[in-house]
């Protein structure tokens, strides 16, 4: 378990987090591959997991009608992916697909999401973690909007 916290708090979004916090997260943690091509989870499934990417590539892919599956997102090395597990209904809204061989930690969202609840310090410095990461996804599909629709909007 020791190896498991250190990888924790060596990660970038766990990076100088309160250690007690380090060791209460370890215990909703475990260490994950994918495969490439290994489909992560498909949208409308419950977002029963937290990422955070130690190597490898995911892309986040939305479906359309006729269109087929477009990524939107590429992520890698100390990047995290599927924050749905903090919001209810908990369902994921996009498919999440390795594209070579990943080495993740998973976080149990109940487990992660009880903790937090148990101890607001934890939650609210989880919180603080990942609101930059979704302010830098709102600012990315931002640009991306304006360069498929460019002045037409």
């Amino acid at each position: 378990m020791e190896n498991l916290e250190r990888i924790l708090s060596e990660h970038p979004f766990f990076a100088g987090l309160d250690e007690s916090f380090v060791k209460l997260a370890c215990g909703c943690a475990k260490n994950v591959r994918m495969e490439a091509g290994q489909f992560v989870f498909h949208e409308g499934e419950a977002a029963d997991q937290f990422y955070l990417i130690r190597e490898g590539r995911v892309a986040l892919q939305i479906s359309a009608p006729g269109r087929g599956a477009s990524t939107f997102l590429t992520l890698g090395r100390g990047e995290v992916f599927g924050v749905n597990w903090l919001v209810p209904p908990y369902r994921w809204v996009y498919d999440a697909k390795a594209l070579e061989l990943t080495r993740a930690i998973a976080m149990d969202a109940t487990c992660l999401r009880n903790k937090c609840e148990a101890d607001h310090d934890l939650g609210y410095d989880i919180m603080k973690r990942l609101m930059p990461v979704l302010i830098e996804r709102l600012h990315t599909t931002r640009l991306q909007f304006l360069d498929l629709y460019g002045s037409h909007v």
